[in-house]
């Protein structure tokens, strides 16, 4: 699935992506800082009150806590990219869909309470099963296979049928998945390598739903047009 990927990273910082790249990211980043301003204000909270614990014990505690807020907006950077991204994913899907397929029919957009609704589950089921993996990498020290295998088969689930519900029905979509259970999960491993890279994880709902499109386009009989593939 190595072909998708590149089409969708080649259209990544063009001009059409540039203009939802730049307000994705704006809200992006303004949302995490101020989470992160909600969690160093918690933080510095709990820290002035008042403490039986020895001096180098408080020391060890806020170093500690601060370690723990970098790595908690770290954590935070996909689930927070994926609502703002949601916003935009029906335009970042005609973008591909009118560059690589201008001859085919065009997708529907999601109803806007139906996206709401999409969006919070994907976010619920991201955030819970990563909570899950941080929990067992001490006991399993697994942690990177669990990573790379929770994340595909996620990414590759939920990516795959919001391109797919632009055309099909949740039936049909099922039944997709199951035929190319396989071909989508490959694709959410991309994905979840994607993830793996600090700052460019940014861009990962952009890059996810680009890349989407085409597997599903290729899982149902398209190929790209040449000539728009090679303009692009």
């Amino acid at each position: 699935m190595l072909s998708p990927a590149l089409l969708a990273l080649n259209q990544l910082f063009t001009k059409p992506f540039r203009s939802v790249l730049w307000k994705m990211l704006g809200i992006t980043l303004l949302l995490l800082l101020l989470v992160g301003i909600g969690m160093q204000s918690g933080l510095e909270y709990l820290l002035s009150q008042e403490s039986f614990l020895p001096g180098w014990a408080e020391t060890m505690a806020g170093i500690l806590a601060g370690l723990g807020l970098f790595f908690g907006l770290g954590f935070l950077i996909v689930p927070v990219s994926a609502v703002v991204a949601s916003l935009f994913l029906d335009e970042v899907s005609h973008i591909v869909e009118s560059t690589y397929y201008p001859n085919e029919p065009k997708g529907r957009d999601m109803p806007m309470m139906e996206a709401i609704v999409q969006t919070m589950r994907f976010l619920g089921v991201v955030i819970g099963v990563n909570l899950l993996v941080l929990i067992l990498i001490p006991f399993l020290g697994l942690g990177v296979p669990l990573f790379f295998v929770a994340n595909g088969y996620l990414l590759g689930r939920e990516y795959f049928e919001q391109a797919a519900f632009r055309f099909r029905s949740r039936q049909d979509i099922k039944e997709l998945r199951a035929r190319h259970g396989a071909k989508i999960f490959l694709s959410g491993l991309i994905i979840a390598l994607f993830v793996a890279i600090p700052f460019l994880n940014l861009l990962t709902p952009l890059f996810a739903t680009a890349y989407m499109v085409h597997v599903h386009k290729r899982v149902t009989g398209s190929q790209p047009s040449r000539l728009e593939a090679q303009a692009a």
